[in-house]
């Protein structure tokens, strides 16, 4: 199959000469044939100056959301600006989610160099993976669908956010929805007949069935975490439509790819929102496209969705944000509001490796590049189809958490069916930026028959306290922001990850997972030698040199009700003080969910349309 020879291929070559390579390879996969209902969105050229109604700058999770609900309105034109191109096939295989983010579907954000995090990772820093391609972060995304705990919302509400509590922002969920799965289609938290397919993959791991045994043994439910009790044990409900993955371009812009009211300029990078300093009202933008600077006008309004990290910088570079900071990067001030705060993120601790005594209950490398696999995938099965490898989720309360309510957690574990220890071709290795010398100290011991026997069961801070910041580097807009993620800044988060890690041992230690003889790979990490394995002090250690992100990065233009020093949007997502501009992304979060973000992005979306649409008077208010 061919895709196992680029596989093959891949892991051969430096990674200097990935991107190249994968732009041959994704040539001859053209041919393998699309849902006749899909097709490529059509390119477009605006002319300088072109008038819409609307702009909207990112096609990403919330940008195709958006794009397709505002040109329900068949008398509003809408332009829809992407820096990256189309999605292909190979994008489209869910468990290579990982070896996404090493091509250039990726913009490659880094952070800045961490006190307490990625010590042992390339340079130092933490890799922050954001999609440059139609569809954004839900093409590099695990495709994990999770909505979070009710009372994430009710926060929202509670710090002065009309209309953003749990039952008003259900509807809006579900709005998007078309889940597939049997045993949900009636139940009151999801719907079917959304653009947004939600599915289990159709491989069941061996692993899967040991978890939920696990789950019960310890007096957890197998249960839905989008329903009434999100604490429990899982399998992972995915964006995923026939095994594939199901993107937000799949999902929201394929549809209508020819509404004559509706175009998308891909490869077009936005430099600057033109806004009237004088009345202080955003009237287009200026962007990039074939190397020609362009302008578009926007009659009714801008609208952000360009991610945490591209609204913030974009909205820095057109001189709203911190006064100190604009006036130090020599760029005018038009807004003085606090862009860049607020920077929230998910941290999960990776690198550790679970030893199982018979073969074939892992997924490895070896088997993803099986031609069985590929021809199981073809079919719409076999292992190709988990969701980032991932076949395995837990929602649980540690002993640490300050919440009075019962089923709110604050760690998730994800199990994987494979593991780093297993990753002989040094894809997941790169995405993590763990160096090679770091794993050959780790897990060279192990012979490779061994390290295909391996999994992972990650736990994931889902409720921190540790803020950072985002910054510009330089009024150049080709200049990637600082990102300063503190991760740990509060030791409560590193104190709770090691209970997350205690959870994970107390999940190997049950007879579902001791049948197969399951141990954790004891290798001391490189620099917590000294530490006494397994202790606390060795799993600060340890988490402090792998953790890494789960690429859910929030809050950068915080939502606040009007007066709120701390805020950058209103509860209705306008920009405060600016006229004309409105931001829709994961940046307008005031607390980070303890989700996946992915669903609660396009939620916003969802909400941020009907906004527009009552502002402008074509929907009714809702009471």
């Amino acid at each position: 199959m061919r895709w196992s020879l680029y596989l093959l291929h891949m892991a051969a070559v430096s990674a200097t000469d990935t991107n190249r390579l994968f732009d041959f390879w994704t040539d001859l996969f053209r041919p393998f044939p699309r849902n006749p209902k899909e097709g490529f969105v059509p390119d477009y050229i605006p002319d300088d100056r072109e008038e819409f109604d609307f702009i909207v700058v990112g096609a990403g999770s919330a940008g195709c959301a958006i794009a397709n609900r505002l040109t329900e309105i068949t008398n509003w034109n809408v332009l829809l600006l992407e820096a990256g191109g189309n999605e292909n096939f190979f994008s489209d295989i869910p468990i290579f989610a990982p070896f996404l983010s090493l091509t250039n579907m990726n913009w490659g954000y880094v952070s800045e160099p961490e006190r307490k995090a990625c010590h042992d990772l390339r340079g130092k820093v933490c890799f922050l993976p954001r999609g440059k391609v139609l569809g954004g972060s839900s093409v590099l995304n695990f495709l994990i669908y999770q909505r979070g705990h009710p009372d994430d919302y009710n926060d929202w509400y509670k710090m002065g956010n009309k209309g953003w509590s749990y039952t008003e922002v259900l509807p809006y969920f579900k709005k998007s929805e078309n889940i597939h799965i049997s045993s949900l289609k009636n139940s009151s938290y999801h719907s079917i007949g959304g653009y947004l397919d939600i599915d289990y993959a159709p491989f069941h791991s061996p692993l899967q069935s040991a978890f939920k045994k696990a789950g019960e043994e310890l007096g957890y439910e197998w249960n839905d975490p989008n329903g009434d009790n999100v604490i429990g044990f899982s399998k992972p409900q995915a964006t995923m439509r026939k095994g594939r993955r199901c993107s937000s371009s799949k999902a929201f812009l394929e549809p209508i790819r020819f509404r004559k009211n509706f175009k998308v300029s891909k490869y077009s990078s936005v430099i600057k929102v033109l806004i009237n300093d004088q009345t202080k009202v955003a009237f287009g933008v200026e962007f990039l496209k074939q190397n020609v600077r362009r302008r578009v006008l926007a009659r009714r309004e801008v609208i952000l969705a360009a991610g945490s990290i591209g609204s913030a910088q974009l909205l820095m570079l057109s001189g709203i944000g911190p006064r100190n900071h604009l006036q130090e990067m020599g760029i005018d001030v038009i807004g003085d509001l606090p862009v860049g705060y607020n920077l929230q993120d998910h941290v999960t601790f990776s690198g550790n490796a679970f030893i199982v005594n018979q073969t074939k209950i892992c997924v490895n490398d070896l088997t993803a590049a099986s031609p069985l696999s590929a021809a199981a995938y073809m079919g719409g099965f076999g292992p190709l189809t988990l969701p980032g490898g991932a076949a395995g989720l837990a929602f649980i309360k540690t002993k640490l958490s300050d919440d009075f309510a019962k089923n709110r957690p604050d760690i998730e574990l994800v199990m994987g069916a494979g593991s780093l220890a297993g990753d002989l071709f040094g894809i997941l290795r790169t995405l993590l930026g763990i160096t090679d010398k770091w794993y050959w100290e780790v897990y060279g011991t192990l012979p490779p028959k061994v390290r295909q026997r391996t999994f992972a069961m990650n736990p994931v801070l889902i409720r921190p306290r540790s803020v950072g910041r985002l910054m510009l580097r330089s009024a150049n807009f080709s200049d990637h922001p600082k990102i300063k993620l503190n991760y740990f800044d509060d030791i409560h988060d590193l104190l709770t990850l090691v209970e997350g890690v205690r959870l994970v041992e107390k999940v190997i230690g049950t007879k579902a997972f001791q049948r197969y003889g399951t141990r954790l790979h004891d290798t001391p990490f490189p620099g917590c030698e000294r530490l006494d394995f397994d202790s606390d002090e060795y799993w600060k250690c340890a988490i402090m040199q792998t953790s890494i992100t789960l690429d859910h990065q929030v809050g950068t233009c915080k939502m606040t009700p009007a007066g709120d020093p701390t805020g950058v949007v209103s509860p209705r997502l306008t920009v405060h003080g600016i006229k004309g501009l409105r931001i829709a992304d994961a940046s307008i979060m005031p607390k980070i969910p303890a989700s996946h973000t992915h669903a609660p992005v396009v939620m916003i979306a969802e909400k941020a349309a009907d906004l527009i649409k009552e502002d402008w008077g074509v929907l009714p208010e809702k009471t």
